[in-house]
């Protein structure tokens, strides 16, 4: 158990993690299967030039670039989740990720998973034992709706706003951060990249699991 001074001692008692890009390392997966996956909801064809320009643009102007509507973004979202849960067996985790869980644990920093996946899906991308390190499942987010899910996050875990740290690998999860009242961490091996992060100018931009628990356990 940790003690009520290492609890007073450090900046964080709650990380608020997004899942594909912080955990999941989702991208390839995604690649593999974008072409049937864009053409089914009418969306343009990317090639991979395409793709990876889009990593250093805002996530609201890829939506611009690939014309998608606003209203079809919730129907977008659910067939994500739902093609995503029958080939969960194909994403892997990155490197480090039950080492940082079981680092949060061991400090008694509690883990919230704010994600458009749906618990099941993650769940299962976790496995078991990972998934019994995280304290609270908020999912099936909107693509810009995460602000009110980490509020909720917050409130479910006891933990007050400046005690809570949101972490995710997109723009959208700092903008998120700041209209909820949150300060906010940016992964550097996720979906965007390190620029267009560091442009967002997120409280802190890691670049490593060994980073993130130095910042959220010192």
């Amino acid at each position: 158990m940790t003690s009520s001074a290492g609890a007073s001692a450090r900046a964080y008692d709650l990380a608020i993690l997004d899942f594909d890009g912080v955990l999941a390392d989702s991208a390839p997966w995604m690649l593999r299967n974008l072409s049937a996956f864009n053409q089914r909801h009418g969306l343009p064809a990317l090639s991979e030039a395409d793709i990876e320009r889009l990593r250093g643009v805002p996530n609201r102007q890829i939506v611009r670039e690939l014309r998608v509507p606003f209203w079809k973004l919730p129907a977008i979202a659910r067939d994500f989740r739902a093609v995503m849960a029958e080939h969960a067996h194909e994403i892997a985790l990155f490197d480090g990720v039950a080492g940082f869980l079981e680092a949060m644990q061991a400090a008694g920093v509690k883990v919230a998973i704010v994600s458009s996946n749906s618990e099941a899906n993650i769940r299962r991308i976790l496995g078991e034992e990972n998934a019994a390190r995280v304290t609270r499942y908020v999912c099936a987010a909107s693509l810009f709706g995460k602000a009110r899910l980490f509020r909720t996050a917050v409130r479910k875990t006891g933990v007050t706003r400046g005690r809570a740290l949101c972490v995710g690998d997109e723009t959208r999860d700092i903008e998120a951060a700041r209209q909820a009242g949150l300060r906010c961490a940016a992964v550097s091996w996720g979906y965007a990249t390190r620029q267009v992060l560091a442009d967002a100018r997120p409280d802190h931009l890691v670049d490593s699991f060994e980073e993130l628990v130095r910042l959220l356990a010192r």
